[in-house]
């Protein structure tokens, strides 16, 4: 029994391993017979399973942001999650990913200083390797770290190693880099403000089904267009393309839509119900839901071309022998993109969920839905006023909010102390936390400090180190060419 045991534990250990390496050498083989036999196949087959390899850690690691708050508020479970999350990734990606992807990522690099095609090959491979590698590192770390800055960090290490550092555009490097602070704190400040909104308009109130019944629809009404307008501007750039009063048309219509049809299914759904925070929670069910897969489908149209986009580089000057600024990405190299995404989300992808929903702080449906509105709103701000942002920055940066928020109104809240006195007294609805006393409240800390620190020092290296990485491995081709 003991040796079956063993077998049986090798056996679920190695299926992850060996699963990604069939889905290597495949993508390798498709890419191989869609451009046919050629003296440049075997550089498309390599990048293909370079490309494949970076989809795969992407899946593992960044969209986790997206369904980890709704699985730890218990609004879906890990299995649900996954589905939803893979099937909207691939339709976001297949549907609504952008056509045409700047080859050197962001801009940053520019192709005028590159000397030949096989230079810009070989860094783009680096590049592809380099970032795959770092995302693959932050994830068996427990961190979730930007794909799209692992991307520019290794564009930006083959491009110094290869054209110098007169090749990169420090501007927008510089864009990049203030968004590693303004998106987080953002998204957590946005989070944060909803989070206070439903604590002391439905939370302590003493009816709250009331108070759900007046605010639960108008919350669940501005989710929507919100929504709306975030597809509008960053999911759907492939098949629309709408000005600010379309968007806000938009955004208006959807308001007033899902108002008038929520509301009465709120009343249904809160009669006989409970005057208890666990009554509140049912109520967020089903937002939650539609946010996990609206966030899955705009993060598979935009961010599969962090695996892709340098594949497309490749394949574009190895077809056409020149380097564009900008190329069309063919229906295949989106399937590989797409395909890894999911396989790495289902392989990999439930250690990271689990990080984002459960451990950094406690969620509940309340507190998720906070992060996933704040996460919309916070990407259409950045959008309107052109800043360069990162949903793992941001989504991660909203449970921060939410959880030093909670920190913060448990230790400081005259309100919440009185009402907390109160259900004392009535002996009904306790928190854990009306046990403690004020000192307790004081020392207690909601966001695990651990977790806290790796996340941010990751976030910190992610482009130093895949520009060093890449700049390596850069150094490292040139044995071979």
């Amino acid at each position: 029994m003991t040796l079956e045991r063993a077998g049986r534990s090798l056996s679920a250990r190695l299926a992850a391993p060996g699963l990604t390496l069939v889905f290597l050498v495949l993508a390798g083989l498709y890419a191989g017979l869609t451009m046919g036999i050629s003296s440049s196949t075997l550089f498309i087959v390599v990048a293909a399973v370079l490309g494949g390899y970076m989809a795969l850690t992407i899946g593992a690691n960044d969209v986790a942001n997206n369904v980890g708050p709704a699985v730890g508020a218990r609004a879906l479970t890990l299995i649900g999650a996954l589905g939803i999350a893979a099937t909207f990734e691939t339709v976001g990606a297949l549907l609504a990913g952008g056509d045409v992807v700047a080859t050197i990522s962001k801009g940053i690099i520019d192709p005028a200083l590159i000397a030949d095609n096989n230079t810009f090959i070989w860094a783009m491979m680096a590049a592809l390797l380099s970032s795959a590698l770092w995302v693959h590192v932050a994830t068996w770390i427990g961190a979730p770290v930007s794909t799209t800055h692992s991307v520019v960090g290794g564009v930006m290490g083959a491009g110094i190693a290869a054209a110098g550092f007169s090749a990169v555009d420090w501007s927008i490097m510089g864009a990049i880099t203030a968004s590693w602070v303004i998106s987080p704190l953002l998204s957590g400040v946005i989070a944060a403000a909803f989070l206070a909104l439903i604590k002391i308009n439905i939370v302590y109130q003493d009816d709250k089904i009331a108070a759900a019944r007046r605010w639960v629809p108008l919350l669940m009404a501005f989710m929507a267009a919100t929504f709306a307008c975030y597809l509008s501007v960053k999911g759907l750039k492939k098949v629309w393309h709408p000005n600010a009063w379309e968007i806000a048309i938009l955004g208006v219509a959807v308001f007033a839509l899902t108002f008038v049809a929520t509301k009465p299914w709120v009343y249904y759904q809160s009669q006989g119900m409970e005057n208890r925070n666990q009554s509140l929670r049912k109520l967020f069910h089903l937002p939650l839901i539609c946010s996990a897969a609206l966030l899955s489908f705009a993060h598979g149209a935009n961010d599969v071309a962090n695996a892709v986009g340098p594949l497309a580089a490749i394949v574009h000057t190895v077809e056409f022998g020149d380097i564009s600024s900008a190329v069309n990405i063919p229906v295949w190299i989106m399937l590989i993109g797409a395909a890894g995404i999911s396989l790495g989300l289902f392989l990999y992808g439930p250690r990271l969920i689990r990080m984002v929903g459960q451990q950094i702080t406690k969620m509940n449906p309340m507190r998720a839905y906070c992060v996933a509105l704040s996460a919309a709103v916070t990407v259409i701000f950045a959008s309107a006023f052109g800043l360069p942002v990162s949903s793992t920055h941001i989504a991660v940066g909203a449970v921060f909010g939410v959880g030093f928020f909670r920190e913060y109104y448990t230790a400081h809240s005259k309100r919440r102390r009185e009402h907390m006195r109160r259900q004392r007294k009535g002996g009904a609805d306790r928190w854990d936390e009306s046990l403690a006393p004020p000192e307790e409240l004081q020392r207690r800390k909601l966001v695990r400090r651990a977790h806290f620190t790796t996340i941010i020092a990751a976030w910190v290296i992610t482009v130093p180190v895949a520009a060093v990485m890449s700049a390596g491995i850069y150094g490292l081709t040139t044995l071979f060419h």
